[in-house]
Formats: structure tokens, C-alpha cells, sequence
């Protein structure tokens, strides 16, 4: 909102990075630097195409090079520059980074199993998510904070980092952040702008957002 209160309906795109080996491997990326796989490169194409026609102010985008190169794909296509920032990087999960899923329940499987159920858990030595929303979270506001009234901002980063920052940004309390579900590679979810606060427009999507006509009927 602004200094008077008046809402300024403002939108923030939340879009994950193209596909990786990484992913395809189901390997606990983390803040490891993957570069994306062709499909994945092709993904950013295909989603830069739909998304340009939001016709954003802005991009932000995680400095990580398979969140960098989705965004430039964004940024060839409508002119705009990305600007980069290490807040926007993947969980920092220590020792499970490099594992498959697999091996992560294999070795890990009590922290593994407290971490589902939403408690605060270091995965690997890393981060807590709630740390992660705390470096990411101000950097999406900030952001925000610079678009015109009715602009749009779309930020590029990665899954679990969008989940805990759509959970920060809309109030949830962190142990519910995993009802949020995960995305898909190269699909976003928008956040609104409403007298409240930012409101969850759109989860996991993958074409343009439509109007919600009678939502409460």
C-alpha cells in the first residue's frame, strides 16, 4: 500500500527455474550451482513467452545460473534488465545437497520425517526455512516496493524458496509452508495485492491467470 493507505494493486510473479539433471535425478540440489538441462532451457523459452505478455516493470532473479539463464529468457524477450541477488537462492542444505531422495530418507530419515511434519529442522546442517524466508522475503518487498501502481514484478528462483517466501509474504505460520505444495519447473504463482496484504492468487501454474469470478460462491 501507500502512504495514504489506498492499495496499489501491485502483482508478484514466482516463477521456478527450468529443469536440471539434478531434477530429473530427484538430487537435493540446495544452493549447488546446476545448470539446466536443453528441455529445461526450452522450458524458460516456452514460459518467457506467456509471461512477457503480463508485461512486467521488473525482473529479480537468484544469481544460482539455472535461475539466471530462465531469466534471461524473460529479459530478452521484453527488454527489461534482471537484476540478481544471492538472497534468492536455494535452501542451503548442507549434507543432503548432492543425495537423491532416496538416499536422503536412507540416512536422514528422522530428520527427514520431523521436517514433513512441518517442525523447524536444520535438513543437512543447513538452513532453517524460516532463515531462508527471512533473506528472501525483503528482497521480493523491496522489489515490490519500487513498481509503479498496478505493476507487476516476476522474481526467479527456486522451489523451496518460493514456498517459504509465498508463506512469509501471506502470513501463514512457517510449520504450515509445506501445504503449499511444490512447483513445477518453469511454473509460477502470483501473489495480489488486496487491502489485507499480498493474497495467493495463482499456485503452480503454468499459463496466464484469469479473473476469479464469485470466489466465495
Amino acid at each position: 500500500m501507500n502512504g495514504t493507505g489506498a492499495v496499489r494493486n501491485r502483482k508478484i510473479v514466482l516463477w521456478r527455474h527450468g529443469q536440471t539433471a539434478w531434477n530429473l535425478e530427484r538430487r537435493f540440489q540446495g544452493s549447488t550451482d546446476i545448470p539446466l538441462t536443453e528441455a529445461g532451457l526450452d522450458q524458460a523459452r516456452r514460459a518467457a513467452r506467456l509471461l512477457a505478455g503480463l508485461r512486467p516493470d521488473a525482473i529479480l532473479a537468484s544469481d544460482l545460473k539455472r535461475a539466471a539463464v530462465t531469466a534471461a529468457e524473460l529479459s530478452s524477450l521484453t527488454g527489461l534488465d534482471v537484476t540478481h541477488d544471492d538472497g534468492l537462492r536455494e535452501t542451503y542444505a548442507g549434507d543432503w545437497q548432492g543425495l537423491t531422495h532416496e538416499e536422503i530418507v536412507a540416512r536422514y530419515g528422522e530428520q527427514y520425517a520431523a521436517w514433513k511434519r512441518g517442525e523447524p529442522v536444520r535438513r543437512g546442517g543447513g538452513e532453517l526455512e524460516t532463515e531462508v524466508a527471512d533473506r528472501a522475503a525483503p528482497v521480493v518487498e523491496r522489489g515490490a516496493d519500487k513498481l509503479p501502481d498496478g505493476g507487476t514484478l516476476v522474481v526467479v528462483s527456486h522451489g523451496g524458496t518460493i514456498r517459504t517466501t509465498i508463506g512469509r509474504l501471506i502470513g501463514l505460520p512457517p510449520h504450515t509452508w509445506e501445504a503449499l505444495g511444490g512447483l513445477s519447473n518453469c511454473s509460477w504463482s502470483v501473489l495480489g495485492e488486496t487491502v489485507r496484504g499480498w493474497r495467493l492468487l495463482e499456485h503452480n501454474a503454468g499459463s496466464l491467470p484469469e479473473p476469479v469470478l464469485g470466489d466465495d460462491d
